[in-house]
């Protein structure tokens, strides 16, 4: 992927902010989500290579990380980055702590290094103990048939030594010092808290959760969305719309034990281990700065690159606009090519036998070519498939929705019956 990624965030803007913005455009209404029917039609012969062109990486809703950074170049402040992209929201503050799955520890227990001052809890009755120098190399927290946490401790390649039990979760702390993670894809180090988290009561397995400070959280998150090298203003943008996001999600949380996750599926989060001093500095420079929407959280998704336009999302200030700092030079994704062939279509399709045709039923009407991809009918000689444009953005390896067939030629290469 290209040194952004895509992902979801949320941010707040200042309803008064002044934007800059460059000379011959106009402030334009941001438009709301809406479907406007096209009906083109590419014909596709027996054998086909097709060109794809597109614009754009990811869905397109919020802030676009390389529009944050075109806009810092042309001489915005962060606030007002936030401003132009999520018109509507309002200033506000997110504190306290947050609980982050860990994606990479898939096995049942949790095991760390040794280190000093580490220290294990019982999550129930808040009982806590300083392990010992005893020479241990790792420490382990593990569920034995009766659910109880088991820890134990090993010295070198010699076996488990079994510690202590308790009824309950267990955790590691290390008085606010790093600790590092062993997962079987390998070590990472965290700040906070490490717990052995029970997905379902009275069960043996657990999921690693990471209980953490948000200001420290957000140390690992914003190296991860956005390069920590790029202009401070843009950092400091995502530094807002990441801990926004992370505030969203602590008051949506999307398990019992743990609020968010550590994936493009919520933010990247990579701990101690992904830090950075200018993301940090960003952090420092925007502390407790979040967005909010009738003094709660916003819904605040970020992407790579509008494209031009962002996209309508699901909430009134999470609407399409114009974009006029997504296209500086130094966006590789503001437009973008791809070639396939009918066969790689009639795979994802199999149903519709040999391709014949095209079909561009809707677009979300905003920008090159009428915007962004809604529904898109896949004619063959055996059957027709009408499917989503994140549909086929999926299937295809398409950077976005937002896409075009520019060429659509006869291969000289004999199709395969």
């Amino acid at each position: 992927m290209s040194p952004v990624r895509v992902g979801t965030i949320r941010l707040l803007v200042a309803a008064t902010a002044v934007l800059a913005l460059p000379m011959g455009l106009s402030m334009q209404s941001p438009s709301l989500a809406k479907s406007v029917a096209t009906n083109e039609v590419f014909a596709v012969p027996a054998s086909a290579s097709i060109t794809i062109a597109g614009r754009g990486y990811g869905h397109g809703h919020g802030m676009s990380q390389y529009g944050a950074e075109g806009a810092a170049r042309a001489g915005l402040g962060y606030r007002d980055i936030i401003g132009f992209y999520y018109a509507g929201t309002e200033w506000g503050t997110a504190t306290g702590p947050i609980k982050v799955l860990v994606s990479a520890d898939t096995s049942d227990d949790l095991v760390v290094a040794a280190r000093s001052d580490l220290s294990v809890r019982n999550t129930v009755t808040r009982q806590k103990w300083l392990l010992p120098a005893n020479g241990a190399t790792q420490w382990r927290l593990v569920a034995n048939k009766r659910s109880k946490t088991v820890v134990s401790y090993r010295a070198g390649t010699s076996g488990w030594r079994r510690l202590m039990a308790f009824a309950g979760d267990g955790e590691f702390a290390a008085r606010g010092a790093p600790i590092a993670l062993v997962t079987p894809s390998g070590t990472v180090s965290y700040r906070g808290r490490l717990r052995a988290a029970s997905p379902t009561p009275g069960g043996v397995a657990r999921d690693t959760v990471n209980i953490v400070n948000i200001e420290r959280y957000l140390r690992g998150v914003v190296p991860l969305e956005i390069p920590a090298t790029w202009s401070p203003e843009a950092v400091r943008a995502q530094a807002v719309a990441a801990r926004s996001y992370a505030s969203y999600e602590r008051a949506h949380p999307r398990a019992g034990h743990y609020q968010v996750c550590d994936t493009t599926f919520c933010q990247v989060y990579g701990g101690q281990s992904a830090e950075h001093p200018s993301s940090d500095a960003a952090i420092a420079a925007t502390a407790g700065q979040a967005l909010t929407v009738g003094g709660q959280p916003a819904f605040t998704q970020f992407a790579s690159s509008s494209g031009g336009w962002t996209a309508a999302g699901s909430v009134p200030y999470l609407a399409a606009r114009e974009d006029p700092y997504d296209g500086w030079a130094g966006n590789p994704v503001h437009t973008w090519t791809r070639k396939i062939t009918d066969a790689a279509i009639e795979a994802k399709w199999p149903k519709v036998g040999n391709l014949t045709q095209l079909v561009v039923d809707t677009r979300d009407g905003n920008g090159e070519w009428g915007g962004r991809v809604d529904e898109l009918t896949i004619v063959g000689d055996q059957g027709t498939v009408t499917v989503s444009g994140d549909t086929v953005r999926s299937a295809l390896g398409l950077r976005s929705t937002w896409f075009t067939f520019t060429q659509v030629t006869a291969s000289p290469v004999a199709r395969r019956e």
